[in-house]
């Protein structure tokens, strides 16, 4: 890739108390103290920092991350050298304050990415750029605070949830966006604090997680409407037709009022109490059969059979699992453990955790994982004045293979096969 038109990212702090209190909050900032790699046939201790032998590399991948705090897009090449930042760049229309780029997502096609800002007045945008040089091809105005997205697998559709961080606490919505003309197509409301953004492979259903409702929804993609929801708290697993509250109560229909609020994720002054689940994220399987949820309070990992829309198993997790993405061969589970600074691989076959790999700072976020299946792309937070992190994951030795400092606040990352 040509290096013109590339500029330095800008390092910028959040400028207000509120401001960064609720991100404080929604970071959930208890972390383990001590780091270690630990799998059913050992434990390694890993000193942070420190960087694992490693297979040789036989190609080149590009990572895509985004700095929240600073407005920072970031650019990895890890190949045979390492993990390199190859170029950076700003995002966002407000000089003066951060617009926090939060999502990140890559065409199927390799020629644009997407990245949400969640700050806006008030609402959020997303952003459509050129991969060959990041320059802006278009934007649309979304709605409060829009935070995780995916691109359909056809490249027409944009999926971008409207988190709503800041606003009431009610139910909001998930945006679709027409990618090629930059128009929000459909708006339509699911629940309480939507995260991850994600479609099924074959594209015909996206999935969201409700923070505050205990709930996971199902978008039917051919006809833009809430299909199904599926209720994740412990004990009371069970899948419904038609959007939450169809069947009466509220949009957090079948659960209680202590169902409202996650542990370290409500915003300052929210008078509900935790809930049981707090699901955060949403992954399918490689064939869309199933779909795997996080529950962040309850450190488990709930997985759904989609055709019958019923449990399957409840798989415990490492401390605040966040983030998931399955290996496209199927054989593997990846989770980010926000609290518990760690990486968990779990197999798929029989739902056992395989390793846990401790990571170099706190605050572990997004993972996102290569089309071969070999290596998972890990976004670090960190905390104060530290710098965010990505972190190469190999997934056949398990170990952390490279790493390469970024902005503050790393939580959006996508990766793709880096063409020569």
């Amino acid at each position: 890739m040509s290096r013109a038109g590339w500029r330095p990212g800008v390092a910028r702090r959040f400028h207000t108390p509120m401001r960064m209190a609720a991100w404080c909050a929604l970071a959930a900032l208890t972390v383990a103290s001590t780091g270690c790699v630990r799998s059913q046939r050992t434990t390694v201790a890993v000193p942070p920092g420190a960087i694992m032998a490693a297979a040789p590399v036989d190609q080149e991948y590009l990572a895509i991350v985004v700095s929240e705090a600073v407005d920072q897009v970031s650019f990895i090449r890890f190949g045979a050298d390492g993990a390199v930042v190859e170029r950076q760049h700003e995002v966002g229309m407000n000089r003066a304050d951060p617009d926090g780029p939060h999502g990140v997502a890559v065409s199927p096609a390799g020629d644009y990415y997407y990245v949400t800002t969640g700050h806006g007045t008030p609402n959020g945008v997303l952003w459509k750029l050129r991969l060959s040089d990041s320059r802006v091809m278009g934007r649309t105005e979304l709605g409060l605070f829009p935070a995780s997205l995916q691109v359909s697998p056809d490249g027409h559709y944009a999926y971008i949830v409207n988190f709503n961080l800041h606003g009431d606490m009610v139910p909001s919505s998930v945006s679709i966006v027409s990618t090629a003309e930059m128009v929000e197509v459909a708006r339509l409301t699911t629940c309480t604090m939507p995260h991850g953004s994600r479609t099924n492979p074959q594209g015909t259903r996206h999935y969201s997680a409700c923070m505050m409702d205990d709930i996971l929804v199902e978008i039917d993609t051919r006809e833009f409407r809430v299909a199904r929801h599926f209720m994740l708290a412990p004990g009371r697993e069970h899948g419904m037709s038609g959007p939450p509250g169809s069947h009466g109560g509220h949009a957090g229909a079948g659960s209680h009022t202590d169902d409202h609020a996650a542990a370290g994720h409500a915003p300052a002054g929210s008078l509900h109490a935790p809930a049981e689940c707090s699901p955060t994220w949403a992954a399918t399987s490689p064939d869309g059969d199933r779909v795997f949820v996080a529950c962040n309070r309850s450190n488990d990992i709930v997985e759904i059979d989609v055709e019958g829309w019923t449990l399957i198993r409840r798989i415990p997790a490492g401390d605040g699992v966040y983030n998931l993405a399955a290996t496209p061969d199927g054989r593997l589970l990846v989770a980010t453990n926000k609290r518990g600074r760690s990486v968990s691989i779990f197999d798929l076959a029989d739902g056992r955790e395989r390793a846990r790999i401790a990571t170099q700072r706190p605050v572990v976020h997004g993972v996102a994982i290569t089309a071969d299946s070999r290596y998972a792309f890990i976004s670090v937070e960190g905390i104060g004045s530290e710098p965010g992190t990505v972190e190469v994951l190999d997934l056949r030795s398990m170990e952390r293979v490279a790493s390469a400092d970024v902005g503050q606040m790393a939580t959006g990352i996508d990766v793709f096969t880096r063409v020569p």
